[in-house]
This record gives structure tokens, sequence and C-alpha cells, in this order.
């Protein structure tokens, strides 16, 4: 005799396995690595131990990437996020790379999370200098977002006559670029205070 109790219980827990299987696969990799780390240091040969380190940093990456994602808005005002896109890549020692897109061509949005980005140096270098920063004409200007000075750009497309806005938001060691191509100041500012900054730099950094 089928109990209903015992049948959603079943359901439930076959539902947990299938979620877990990812992470525990993950945890398998990250394993296998660390013991090869391990074996390799012992054997003397630093060479594999140092390619296996760096895989595991991938697999780390790869898995806060996953995590992230999940912290990322479904939508932004009436965009969709096109989460079958989703990108996550995890590069090591250079850190982690996440992309999202929302709406579609030609009016879509791209965020993307770059950890230890090669240009946040330059962006930092901006902020601190406001009277380089703000170019006066509106084009490009020091804004806050949820307390973090970011760099607003203006971007006017004279071919479709329409007006986008990049948005670069540095958060420790980590950068958010919002880009929209067809979007006002307003709305991609309230798309920005929209995403879990403190949260995402907690888990990125």
């Amino acid at each position: 005799m089928n109990c209903p109790k015992m049948n959603t219980m079943k359901k439930l827990i076959i539902l947990s396995f299938i979620l877990l299987v990812p992470f525990l696969l993950q945890a398998q990799d990250f394993d296998k690595n660390l013991a090869a780390a391990k074996s390799a240091y012992s054997s003397g040969n630093l060479t594999d131990a140092r390619f296996s380190m760096e895989q595991m940093l991938r697999d780390l990456d790869a898995a806060i990437g996953k995590q992230i994602l999940t912290m990322l808005p479904s939508t932004l005002g009436s965009l969709t996020a096109n989460t079958k896109d989703d990108n996550v890549t995890g590069a090591g020692a250079s850190g982690l790379y996440v992309n999202r897109s929302y709406g579609t061509s030609p009016n879509q949005t791209t965020l993307n999370i770059i950890n230890n980005s090669p240009i946040i140096t330059s962006v930092n270098a901006f902020l601190s200098m406001p009277f380089i920063a703000n170019s006066g004409d509106g084009r490009q200007k020091v804004v806050k977002v949820q307390g973090y000075k970011s760099l607003l750009n203006k971007n006017e497309n004279s071919d479709t006559g329409k007006t986008g806005y990049e948005l670069q938001i540095p958060m420790n060691n980590t950068l958010l670029t919002l880009r929209s191509e067809d979007v006002s100041e307003s709305d991609i500012l309230a798309w920005a205070n929209a995403i879990p900054l403190a949260k995402i730099a907690q888990f990125a950094q």
C-alpha cells in the first residue's frame, strides 16, 4: 500500500540527490587533484604538484562562479536572464569569470564579474581622480552604487541613435561590469542596485 507521505519523502530524497550530484562531482575532482598534488610534491615532482594545485584552484573558482550565478537577479527591469547562456570559467591563480546576459539582441544587456581583472587598476585610478573621471559633458562620471564608487560611461550610437551605458563597479579585487546598448542612466543604476554586490564581493575575493 502506497503512503502519500512516503511517496513525497522519496521524491524529496531523489530531488536532493539530483541537486547534489554536480557538487559531489566537483568535490571528487577537488579531492583527486589534491591527492595528485600531495603525491607529486612528496616525490619531488614540483611541476606536476603545481599543475594539480592549479587545477584545484580552477575547480574552486568554477564552484564559486556557479554559486554567484544563483545570487544574480532573474530579471533586470523587463529583461529576462538568458540562464541557458550563463558562462563560468575558473582560471586558477588568475581568478574567475562569470557572465550572464539579459534580454535579446539588439537590446541585450550583459553582466560580467571578473576576479583579478587586468583593468581594475585603471578603473580605480580614474576613480581616485574625480576631476579626470568626471568628463563634465555626462559621457563619463563617478557614481556610487550600494556604497561602491563606480565609473559610468555613456555611449551614443550614431547609426541607431540609441544611447547605452557601461557601469564598472570595482569591489576589492573583483570588477563587475554592467553594459547595455539601449538604456537610460536611471535604469542601469536601478538594475545595479538590484544586484547583491556585497555578497558577490565576499564570495569572489
